[in-house]
């Protein structure tokens, strides 16, 4: 039985879980490798790390509406939900991605 992820609804998406989910260091660089490229493997969001914590934190902005899961054989492939994000909050991304690398 193949693998499914559930992913909010656009209006379901809500900007206190958005928000949390792109306060953590090592979701906010996920999201900006995602933001550079159509998708990415889930293994490929975190070298280095362990594969359960590469799974926690792609869980999180999954859940958050931040980003879409599709499985394809074992693996998984992330991308940035940009559309959704940018209707329901235009210019957060842009603005989160350009203040993480003031740091």
């Amino acid at each position: 039985m193949p693998r499914t992820y559930a992913h909010p609804d656009p209006e379901d998406v809500k900007l206190p879980r958005v928000l949390f989910a792109l306060s953590d260091p090592v979701r906010l660089e996920m999201v900006r490798i995602l933001a550079d490229r159509e998708a990415v493997n889930s293994l490929d969001l975190g070298p280095g790390m362990p594969k359960s914590t590469v799974t926690h934190h792609t869980r999180i902005l999954r859940e958050a509406g931040v980003t879409n899961t599709r499985p394809e054989g074992r693996n998984c492939w992330i991308s940035l939900r940009r559309d959704v994000l940018d209707v329901k909050f235009p210019g957060l991304v842009d603005v989160v991605l350009a203040a993480g690398t003031d740091t």
